[in-house]
């Protein structure tokens, strides 16, 4: 058994668990769903369809092709060192965590590298197509990474008496995301609170195997 589920396979299972979700999620959205159509599914949680050019969460930093780059660059330095500690046995949670990472930063370099080519354009008025006969919407390393999951837990107003911001909207959680943030964010959150000493030592010294 201990062969079996092994820290190597379980990294593996976790990544590939990750972008298999994550590509049909995406795929079921940008093939079903109109650009920023949204599906309510409590007062805090929408499905809402949206693509970004940008990192994590919707954010646009310069370029297009240096961020696709960038994400080439970081995806193939993560997945090396997940390769060294897999085989330096260090700690299952800890590997999985840095998988978390490994998958998600994957995951959005699909959609970069991709999605340009093998849908055309998303549209208020066009649902895409895989595969359209006419071509896709861009070239290889210009497809927009597909977003989702909206979470605006608290949806209010400021009071009107507090400086600056009285009176004016706010929502808290705003940013739309997909699977592959999430697991982008999850493992990086893991990490800070649960291995910061961990990795700490590992710099140091070759961490003892524990289960």
């Amino acid at each position: 058994m201990k062969k079996i589920f092994s820290r190597g396979r379980i990294a593996v299972l976790v990544i590939l668990l990750v972008l298999i979700a994550d590509q049909w999620i995406k795929i079921a959205v940008k093939t079903h769903m109109y650009l920023h159509e949204d599906i309510h599914i409590t007062d805090w949680f929408y499905i809402f369809f949206t693509e970004n050019n940008g990192m994590a969460f919707g954010m646009e930093l310069f370029g297009k092709l240096f961020l696709t780059g960038f994400r080439i660059i970081a995806v193939t330095l993560i997945g090396w060192y997940l390769y060294r500690i897999v085989k330096k046995n260090f700690k299952t949670g800890y590997i999985v965590c840095v998988s978390l990472i490994f998958a998600g930063a994957v995951g959005n370099i699909i959609d970069s590298l991709l999605y340009g080519i093998i849908f055309n354009e998303s549209t208020s008025s066009q649902i895409a197509q895989l595969f359209p006969s006419a071509g896709g919407y861009a070239s290889l390393f210009y497809g927009k990474v597909v977003d989702m999951f909206y979470f605006p837990i608290i949806d209010t107003y400021w009071p009107t008496w507090m400086p600056l911001f009285g009176g004016t909207h706010f929502i808290f959680f705003s940013p739309i995301f997909n699977l592959s943030d999430a697991a982008i964010s999850c493992g990086i959150i893991a990490l800070i609170i649960f291995y910061s000493k961990y990795m700490n030592k590992s710099y140091h010294q070759r961490p003892v195997e524990k289960k």
